[in-house]
């Protein structure tokens, strides 16, 4: 059985503590994991609890990936109204030229001088990974690559990718394109967020354009494992590398890894950490939002208690194997002088586990407790010099 403990210290310094039993479960410390990834990092996308991580704060050539951003910026402007997915735009011979087949790369086979629709351009940037249709898009949008890699740059801040610059819109190598795997994991968050009206365009296999069918290249979407979205990478600076993401019952886990050696080593170790990560681990809802975790006592209010409350859900991502020794306790500075109003933040929750990070959650009044009158707090303030006790 697991113990919420109630830590409070009385205004005289004498510590106190209360053990409440709870019918929650505990949880276990996961195996020591490794990959060949050079970067890599696992999230659980409902807690935003880091699974497993390395070098995912370093910077890193993102290839393809990069376009996770580009199809944001589409995202949003359809999500706004500024963008239908009607809206056509022309190939201009640039996007032909810089993107297109001639040049080697990742390509929709746009024809120059033709026109494409939105929803199309999506398809060929999402599925195809076409290097054409992400400068086609940037041109349409922001009348240059250049102009819309800044704009990109720019909302990336907003959004709190600290450490992503773009210089174009394909992931094309560039000594100064660069992000993070952690940057890239809360990217394809937002998206999930953000945007799950247009999200399904990440789980499509195949498209058809100008007569030339082509294959996501998601290994995982061909796997039946919950995974539907997102994308991939690849140059010879930034190794192969995904961004994937798959949901089994309430749980989702996004992955980013990066700098593989191969495409078999990419479908391996993608497939192996988001097994382990669903295997490893799992979600426990601790409290819901509102419901009361402890009442705590009162000093001089009309109430000899105030119930304590988290303003979300509580919900603890660890290890399976920790349960039995998961430890919630609930700490303030007690017992709580009136007036208090509620809302007031006056104690905060702490969730331990071994081979866990502590959660700490802030708990607030869940009422309003008026302070005695006169008579009341001379009453009380009786009570304690004669009997001790402290309300």
């Amino acid at each position: 059985m697991s113990h919420i403990r109630v830590r409070f210290r009385v205004r005289s310094l004498v510590l106190l503590s209360l053990i409440l039993l709870l019918p929650l479960t505990a949880l276990p410390r996961a195996e020591a994991l490794e990959t060949s990834a050079k970067h890599a990092i696992l999230v659980d996308m409902a807690t935003g609890a880091v699974l497993f991580e390395k070098d995912a704060d370093l910077l890193m050539p993102p290839a393809s990936m990069s376009k996770l951003m580009t199809v944001y910026m589409v995202f949003e402007r359809l999500k706004e109204g500024s963008l239908s997915l009607e809206d056509v735009f022309s190939v201009s011979e640039n996007a032909w030229r810089k993107g297109g087949a001639k040049s080697g790369s990742s390509t929709m086979f746009l024809e120059p001088g033709s026109r494409v629709t939105v929803e199309d351009l999506l398809k060929g940037i999402v599925i195809q990974s076409g290097n054409d249709a992400c400068i086609v898009i940037a041109e349409g949008l922001s009348g240059s690559e250049e102009a819309f890699a800044q704009e990109m740059t720019e909302k990336a801040r907003k959004l709190g990718l600290r450490n992503s610059t773009f210089r174009n819109s394909t992931g094309w190598p560039n000594s100064e394109h660069l992000t993070t795997a952690e940057d890239l994991a809360l990217l394809a968050k937002l998206t999930i967020i953000n945007f799950p009206e247009q999200y399904h365009y990440y789980s499509g296999k195949s498209f058809t354009y100008n007569g030339i069918k082509q294959g996501n290249r998601n290994p995982l979407l061909y796997r039946d494992m919950g995974a539907d979205g997102l994308k991939t990478g690849h140059t010879q600076a930034a190794g192969y590398g995904l961004t994937a993401s798959a949901k089994r019952g309430d749980r989702r886990l996004i992955l980013v890894v990066n700098g593989l050696p191969s495409v078999k080593a990419r479908t391996r170790e993608s497939e192996r950490l988001l097994e382990w990560g669903f295997r490893e681990f799992n979600n426990y809802a601790l409290f819901k939002a509102g419901e009361t975790v402890v009442d705590a006592e009162v000093w001089l209010g009309e109430t000899p208690t105030v119930p304590l409350v988290a303003n979300e859900d509580v919900i603890a991502t660890l290890p399976r194997k920790a349960r039995r020794e998961m430890k919630v306790t609930a700490t303030f500075e007690g017992p709580i002088p009136a007036p208090i109003t509620a809302g007031d933040q006056v104690a905060k929750l702490v969730v331990t586990a071994p081979g866990s990070e502590a959660l700490e959650v802030p708990l607030y009044a869940g009422a309003d407790v008026e302070q005695l009158g006169v008579f009341g707090r001379l009453l009380a303030a009786l009570k304690h010099i004669v009997w001790g006790s402290s309300g």
